[in-house]
């Protein structure tokens, strides 16, 4: 079942998705050779509680985390632990924030220091299709829309996109109907009406979109250990258009500053 929301809870997600931007922006900062995952999630976890929230993953299914920290070959899913970055490499980080009775949603996947020119182009390709999979909602388009848009994109830049994860919709619970996958036909799958809200989500392979669990029990891998990239953002429908709900405004002053 779709449960559409009103201006009123539309606008509670946004300022949870408020202090979501802030605690990307405030990782974003911290991102660097030396720091642990697990240190990063400590951080996330502290600047959520003293926002009056909750995280959203912290014991989702069982989940230990704060974050949903990926990095390299990892796909999503990732457990902040020991791991030390280290310079080259990407670390794709999913947050969720629980507030006022609303989820909200988003990934960015960061560089580590300087990165090799394909892991650029694989990020700049992944969140370039987030957008163009956003832009593909107006009144009276449909999931597939969205989903056709992420995938054409993707594919033609000679990358791939995981299939057996998908996007999802957002509001009292963190996971709602309807799945919004990044792969599909235009014109088939629900039609995206006022008061949607869902998170976009594309998940891209540099090599095969095969994917396999980690040892860890919770890990999304590549299964031919390639690289791979994850952007999110919440999205509204409102008036027939999309608006944004979460930002990278805050990830994007602290790596621009």
């Amino acid at each position: 079942m779709i449960f559409y929301k009103t201006r009123e809870e539309i606008e509670i997600i946004r300022r949870s998705a408020d202090i979501l931007g802030r605690v990307h922006g405030e990782l974003a900062k911290n991102i660097k050779p030396g720091i642990s995952t697990l240190k990063l999630d400590t951080i996330a976890f502290q600047l959520i509680k003293d926002s009056k929230a909750v995280p959203s993953f912290k014991g989702y299914d069982g989940f230990p985390g704060t974050l949903c920290i990926s990095v390299n070959n990892a796909v999503v899913h990732g457990l902040p632990n020991d791991y030390i970055l280290k310079e080259g490499d990407i670390v794709s980080i999913d947050c969720g924030v629980f507030f006022e009775g609303f989820h909200s949603d988003s990934a960015y996947t960061y560089a580590v220091g300087e990165i090799s020119p394909m892991a650029r182009k694989l990020l700049n390709v992944t969140k370039e299709s987030l957008y163009l999979g956003i832009a593909a909602i107006k009144k009276g388009s449909r999931v597939g829309d969205v989903a056709y848009a992420v995938q054409n994109f993707v594919e033609s830049n000679g990358f791939s996109i995981v299939r057996d994860l998908v996007g999802h919709g957002v509001g009292k619970n963190l996971h709602e109907e309807p799945q919004v996958p990044n792969y599909g036909k235009r014109g088939v799958g629900p039609v995206l009406k006022d008061g949607l809200v869902i998170a976009i989500e594309p998940m891209v392979n540099v090599g095969k979109r095969y994917v396999v669990k980690g040892k860890d029990g919770w890990s999304i891998l590549t299964r031919d250990n390639s690289l791979s990239a994850h952007f999110e953002h919440t999205v509204a429908i409102v008036d027939g258009k999309p608006d944004v709900i979460t930002t990278f405004k805050y990830i994007e002053e602290a790596l621009n500053g």
